[in-house]
C-alpha cells in the first residue's frame, strides 16, 4: 500500500506546488521510489509545472482530468476512466521521469467545485461528495510507493477528498504572519475531521518555503513563533529559499533540466526532507 501525503495551506502564493512537485521528482529521481501526483488543485499549476500547457489541453478535451472525474458524478455520466487519465512519465526533469506519475487537474474545476458537495451519496453511503476520488484511484494505489496529493488552498469538499486518502500532511508555508494565520485553522479541521471519518491522517510538519535572505529577521522571528507554538506540528529545519531561477524552470515549455539545475540552493532542502519521509513514514 502507498504512502499518501497531501500539502496543504489556506493561502496561496507559498510554494505549496513547488515543494509538492519537487518533493516528487526527488523521491523518484534520487530514492528510485514510484510515485503519483494527484493535483487537485483547479488553478492547475502542478500540471502544467510537469506536462506543460498544451498537452494539459489535449486532456482536458478529451475528458482525461479530475474535471470529468467529478462532473461524472454531477451528471451520472461514466465518461472518466482513470486508466486513460493517468499520465506516465511526466516532468521537465531529463526526458521525464519514469518512476513519475501524474493525475491531472483542470482549470474548468473552478466551475463546478460548488455543485460538488451537492452530489448525492449512493444509497449504501460508499459514494458521497468526499469519497468521489477514493473511488476511482483505490484500486492504483498499490501501484505507488508514494502519492503526493496538491490540494486547494482551503478546506472545503476538493480538500477533503484528498484527505480521505491521506496518511499524512505537510504545511508548507512563507515565514510571514499572513501566511502562518491559517494553520491553527488547518488543525482544528483535520483534527475534526479525523474524528467524523474515524481515520488519523498525522501532520508530518511545516516546511518553510521561499525564504528570503532579505527579509532574514522577519522570517527569523515567524519561524521561532511557530516552534513555540506547543499545539503545533514540528517545523523542519530545512527552509526552502525563495530563489528566481525555479520560477523560471518550473513550467514546462519543452527546456530538459536535471534536479540541481532546476532547484539550484533548494534542492538539498528538498532533498533532505524527502529523505526524513522515507525514514520515518512507514
Amino acid at each position: 500500500m502507498s504512502i499518501v501525503i497531501s500539502t496543504i495551506n489556506l493561502k496561496g502564493g507559498v510554494g505549496k506546488t513547488q515543494l509538492t512537485v519537487g518533493l516528487a521528482e526527488i523521491l523518484a529521481s534520487d530514492y528510485n521510489k514510484k510515485v503519483l501526483i494527484i493535483d487537485l488543485d483547479p488553478q492547475t499549476n502542478a500540471t502544467v509545472m510537469l506536462i506543460g500547457d498544451k498537452k494539459w489541453k489535449a486532456l482536458n478535451k478529451a475528458g482525461c482530468t479530475l474535471y470529468q472525474m467529478f462532473k461524472d458524478k454531477i451528471d451520472n455520466t461514466t465518461k472518466f476512466n482513470i486508466n486513460n487519465a493517468i499520465v506516465k512519465k511526466v516532468s521537465n526533469i531529463g526526458s521525464g521521469l519514469v518512476g513519475l506519475d501524474l493525475l491531472p487537474s483542470s482549470l474548468d474545476l473552478i466551475n463546478i467545485q460548488d455543485r460538488i458537495p451537492n452530489i448525492s451519496q449512493d444509497q449504501f453511503g460508499v459514494v458521497s461528495p468526499a469519497t468521489i476520488l477514493r473511488s476511482y484511484i483505490k484500486d492504483k494505489m498499490d501501484q505507488y510507493d508514494y502519492i503526493l496529493i496538491d490540494c486547494p488552498p482551503n478546506l472545503g469538499i476538493i480538500t477533503l477528498n484528498g484527505l480521505l486518502i491521506s496518511d499524512y500532511y505537510i504545511i508548507p508555508t512563507k515565514a510571514d504572519y499572513i501566511s502562518t494565520y491559517g494553520i491553527p485553522q488547518i488543525l482544528d479541521r483535520i483534527n475534526s475531521f479525523n474524528k467524523a471519518s474515524k481515520k488519523n491522517v498525522k501532520p508530518l510538519g511545516i516546511v518553510i518555503t521561499l525564504y528570503s535572505g532579505h527579509q532574514k529577521n522577519l522570517h527569523n522571528e515567524v519561524i521561532s513563533m511557530l516552534k513555540r507554538e506547543a499545539n503545533y506540528p514540528r517545523v523542519f529545519d530545512e527552509v526552502i529559499p525563495f530563489r528566481q531561477k525555479i520560477a523560471e524552470t518550473a513550467y514546462y515549455d519543452g527546456s530538459k533540466y536535471t534536479l540541481k539545475q532546476k532547484y539550484g540552493d533548494a534542492y538539498p532542502s528538498m532533498k533532505n526532507i524527502a529523505k526524513t519521509i522515507i525514514d520515518e513514514v512507514k
